[in-house]
């Protein structure tokens, strides 16, 4: 035990002997772009790529967490299997009457506004077991298999199921936090462009004017969203792989990712507009419109679902890189080396067991 060495091509990182040790390991890995990088903070095209070179790597082990996590997530939020429409039509009549007593005009895309952010926020309710369950462990096995294949070890499920069993207290608990930062979120816009456009209502500007200044809140709340989404995102990585959870976990994200943040922000459209496009075809071509019978429903509508999960996995792909380049960075430059968290739980697992 005395003799194992835990460097390898991670963050942790600290000089290229472990890289001459792994060079006969596998000739493929040896030859992409992994094998010779020192790590250093990437930009977003940077880390897409480093994104793509770890699924080519492992490719089953990731999209059989794709196949077996995500994808039951994805089917039933796309399909909305489990909102009842009548409390989604319930809850936008009431964000329109909101939005009409603040002095907002009823125009055509404020309802469907409207109808969107109910239509969203009743799917989170009714996924939220999903959410918890399912997709926080797909995070977590996402986040897990990264760091294997970035110390050159192959997934191993037993290893993988120790871990989970000691870190998924922290895990839920930080996606609990990172839940209620993202409804604070949300409630604050409400308040704001309810209390912006009430003061100019109060003020005498027409309607057609307050959704000027009512516009100019929603984009600086999509700028405040934006962060707090990517802090969320590594936050989550940070619950697996350190010893913070919570509101520790967010804060040791705010602190990471300082000076990164432009590219956190590029990863985030992308996953955003990739997400949100695969929604639109699916409400396009599988809810609204088929083709005579229906038929296209019966391969449209899985395939669909599969796109929206990929998206998702490279989404969690990318965070975790993007968590592994920040910190590797700043283990370089403040010369730091720990121990791996990963690592360290199974280590004394197997002494448990030994003894």
């Amino acid at each position: 035990m005395e003799n194992a060495n835990f460097t390898g091509l991670s963050p942790r990182l600290s000089s290229s002997m472990s890289l001459d040790r792994n060079k006969d390991h596998d000739q493929d890995f040896q030859n992409s772009e992994m094998q010779d990088r020192n790590f250093h903070s990437m930009d977003a095209l940077e880390i897409l790529k480093e994104t793509v070179s770890i699924l080519r790597y492992n490719p089953i082990g990731f999209l059989s967490i794709g196949a077996l996590l995500i994808c039951p997530v994805s089917a039933v939020q796309l399909s909305n299997f489990l909102v009842d429409q009548a409390v989604v039509k319930e809850l936008s009549i009431r964000l329109l009457l909101l939005a009409k007593s603040s002095g907002l005009p009823l125009k055509p895309f404020i309802e469907q506004a409207c109808l969107k952010f109910s239509e969203m926020v009743i799917s989170a309710v009714m996924c939220f077991p999903l959410y918890v369950s399912l997709l926080v462990l797909s995070k977590a096995a996402i986040v897990y298999s990264v760091d294997c294949t970035y110390s050159r070890k192959n997934f191993d499920l037993r290893k993988f199921c120790i871990i989970v069993t000691k870190v998924w207290k922290r895990i839920v608990v930080t996606y609990l936090w990172v839940c209620m930062v993202i409804t604070g979120c949300l409630t604050l816009f409400i308040v704001l462009l309810v209390s912006v456009s009430s003061a100019f209502s109060v003020m005498g500007f027409p309607p057609d004017l307050i959704l000027y200044p009512a516009m100019i809140v929603g984009i600086i709340f999509s700028m405040i969203l934006a962060n707090a989404m990517i802090i969320c995102n590594i936050a989550i990585v940070i619950s697996v792989l350190e010893d913070d959870s919570g509101p520790e976990a967010l804060l040791r994200s705010s602190s990471l990712i300082k000076g990164q943040t432009q590219v956190g922000l590029l990863i985030f459209l992308g996953s955003t507009i990739g997400m949100t496009f695969v929604e639109g075809l699916f409400e396009h071509r599988v809810k609204i419109l088929s083709y005579g019978d229906g038929s296209s429903r019966i391969w449209e509508g899985p395939l669909l679902v599969i796109m929206y999960s990929f998206v998702m996995l490279i989404d969690s792909m990318m965070s975790t890189v993007f968590y592994f380049s920040c910190k590797s960075y700043r283990l370089e430059t403040s010369n730091e080396e720990t121990l791996p968290v990963l690592e360290a739980l199974t280590i004394s697992s197997a002494l448990a067991e030994v003894q």
